[in-house]
């Protein structure tokens, strides 16, 4: 049986330049840290042109390991400053994780955890 998680993972897309200042936000929020990475969009709104030249939307996304307790604090500091709610300013998800190696919370080191019994 599969115990109740204790992390989740927080994973936000906004447009490329727009990430950095939604860690600020989450760090203010409680976030010890994230990783924010680049990607491209390939949804039915990510075909736009210019001059008939095909523009590929730069993204960047950003993802925050925090622990449950946590996770509605920093998801509200990202959708107001990130302006999620508004149609085209990004999307915010959150996922269960329930194994986590090699990080620190809270000063502490989390052990490895299996949490299958």
């Amino acid at each position: 049986m599969l115990s109740e998680c204790k992390f989740q993972l927080i994973v936000v897309v906004v447009e490329t330049g727009r990430a950095s200042a939604l860690m600020e936000a989450a760090r203010a929020a409680g976030a010890e840290g994230g990783t924010i990475f680049h990607g491209r969009g390939t949804g039915i709104h990510e075909h736009n042109k210019f001059l008939g030249i095909p523009i590929e939307p730069e993204k960047e996304i950003l993802m925050i390991l925090i622990e449950k307790t946590r996770t509605e604090t920093v998801l509200e500091a990202l959708v107001g400053a990130g302006k999620l709610n508004e149609p085209g300013k990004g999307m915010a998800f959150v996922l269960d994780v329930s194994n986590v190696a090699g990080i620190c919370h809270g000063g502490k080191k989390v052990p490895y955890s299996r949490e299958w019994s």
